[in-house]
Formats: structure tokens, sequence, C-alpha cells
């Protein structure tokens, strides 16, 4: 408990077992049959869980509260830029790529139909020797 709640939790104690020492002894008597009462008819009964039963605690370690922690939130945050970034870069390389060889295609001196001559990709293998 945090502190402010562990001392609520503490005055609420005084309180209540001043008040209770201010009852009359057949009031309080009758709140103890009541009370003993009810939890006669009170059973336990398993609470449902979420999750597999294989998961173990990884469905009461997401529903908790810390889950939401400044810490795991900045970390998943960098997770999700860092996979913005990458398929940002994917995206992006194959259109620089075609750029470039699209550019050197324009810019070279031989026309286009000579690299699209069946004969050219073998005079220039001769030709590089």
């Amino acid at each position: 408990m945090k502190q402010p709640e562990h001392e609520l939790a503490r005055k609420l104690v005084q309180h209540l077992d001043y008040g209770l020492d201010r009852l009359e002894p057949g009031v309080r008597e009758r709140l103890v049959t009541a009370r003993n009462a009810a939890l006669s008819k009170c059973r336990e009964q398993p609470e449902p869980v979420l999750g597999l039963a294989w998961a173990g605690q990884a469905a009461a370690r997401i529903t908790e509260h810390s889950f939401f922690d400044a810490r795991n939130l900045v970390t998943g945050a960098a997770f999700v830029l860092a996979l913005a970034g990458v398929a940002y870069w994917q995206v992006s390389a194959p259109v620089n790529d075609l750029a470039d060889i699209d550019t050197s295609l324009l810019t070279d001196e031989l026309p286009i139909n000579a690299y699209l001559d069946k004969g050219f990709d073998s005079w220039l293998k001769r030709s590089s020797r």
C-alpha cells in the first residue's frame, strides 16, 4: 500500500474501533450474530482467470497496473518507431535503386536500345576482358 492509503486505513480502523466501543452490548451481539450467519452462507468461489492455463502468470502481469508504467510505455513506443523505420526503409530502398538505374541509363552516352540488344551483353563481357 502507498503511505497515504496506509494512513487512511489506520484512521478508518481507529474510527471503527471507537464506534465499536460505544455500541450497546445487545447491538454488538446482534452484529456478531449477523456477521457469523453471513459468513456461514458465504462460500469462496474461484474467480475466473482470463487466458490460457499454460500461460502461467502472463495474463496477471498484463492486467497489473505496473504493466502500463513509464518504462514499458517508452519501450513499446521505441519498438513501434523502430518497426515504422524499418518498414519505411524497406519501402523506399527499391525506389531509390530504381531511380539510380534510371538516372544512369538516361545520362549515359549509349542509347537505351543498345541495352535491349541481346548481343550487347555478350559484347560487354568480351570487351571488359
